[in-house]
């Protein structure tokens, strides 16, 4: 049977659940039983009641005066994230920092398996030392149909975002994880999120100028 969807949860909620898993997960590392909101609190700079919020979602409630069994915990959230599920994905351009995705194998313990990448470069789709098969791009739409993915992750240069993400969506794929700085176009009931190192990188580099 299958499991119904989790809630659509607020996005700032959505965000701040990955840094309570984190801190969780260290916690159960350690061996300790139970956590309370506040203790989550003063380790994640979050308000005690806003923690208590962001968990209720997921039907969690903490026992009063001993609080949430770590364990349990932490087994909620991963779950609730989608990190105990497979989800496969593509890189679809293999320069620098696609190869570096391509490579890191920490992305396995959040569900996510790049089991592929995409290239025009004949001296990048001739590869085999990057741990997946790297294809021509043309290729995309026939290896869908026999292996499909349902992440696309696009780190292709800026100019050729918006025809990549075009391909990824023609050939089935469901959702884009954009790392370039341009903000592609994407139709109704296609997920998309950004990452955008290059705006982080401005926001530091501000900052620094104002100390």
């Amino acid at each position: 049977m299958r499991q119904p969807a989790p809630p659509i949860l607020p996005e700032p909620t959505l965000r701040r659940l990955p840094w309570y898993l984190a801190y969780i997960d260290i916690l159960r590392a350690q061996g300790t039983e139970y956590v309370s909101s506040t203790q989550i609190s003063r380790a994640l700079s979050v308000d005690a009641s806003q923690i208590a919020k962001d968990l209720s979602f997921l039907g969690l409630k903490g026992k009063t005066r001993i609080g949430y069994e770590v364990c349990a915990l932490a087994d909620a959230l991963a779950a609730f994230l989608g990190f105990t599920a497979e989800h496969r994905a593509c890189v679809l351009g293999c320069g620098s920092l696609g190869k570096a995705l391509l490579r890191d194998d920490g992305l396995r313990n959040y569900g996510l398996q790049i089991v592929a990448g995409y290239d025009v470069n004949p001296a990048v789709t001739c590869r085999t030392d990057l741990g997946v098969p790297i294809h021509h791009i043309e290729d995309i739409y026939n290896i869908q149909e026999t292996d499909p993915v349902e992440i696309a992750i696009l780190t292709v240069p800026a100019e050729a975002a918006q025809e990549a993400a075009d391909i990824a969506i023609g050939a089935g794929i469901r959702a884009i994880w954009n790392f370039t700085p341009y903000r592609v176009k994407v139709a109704e009931g296609i997920v998309m999120t950004n990452t955008s190192i290059y705006a982080h990188l401005a926001l530091i580099y501000n900052r620094l100028a104002g100390l």
